[in-house]
């Protein structure tokens, strides 16, 4: 799928078609998943299977995780004082 699309519904709809059973639910946040999150878990003939979407930066669903940028701190670099001053 080469367009990143917002919408969850039509993300929904592009993965799995037309569906009546559907249940929808939202893990929660923890250190180890620190990202948005939707679980659609969906029955079909008699087999139920699951996909789990996630929030990405820029507002798009995709069924990978972001990446995960850890808090950071940096110095910042000084600049060499020339030897003639």
């Amino acid at each position: 799928m080469s367009k990143r699309t917002t919408s969850l519904r039509l993300l929904m709809h592009d993965w799995l078609g037309q569906v009546d059973n559907i249940r929808v639910s939202r893990p929660a946040r923890s250190r180890n998943m620190p990202w948005r999150a939707v679980r659609i878990e969906v029955m079909r003939s008699s087999t139920a299977f699951a996909i789990v979407f996630f929030r990405h930066g820029d507002g798009s669903w995709c069924v990978y995780p972001p990446s995960f940028t850890a808090p950071t701190m940096q110095l910042p670099r000084l600049q060499a004082i020339p030897q003639g001053c």
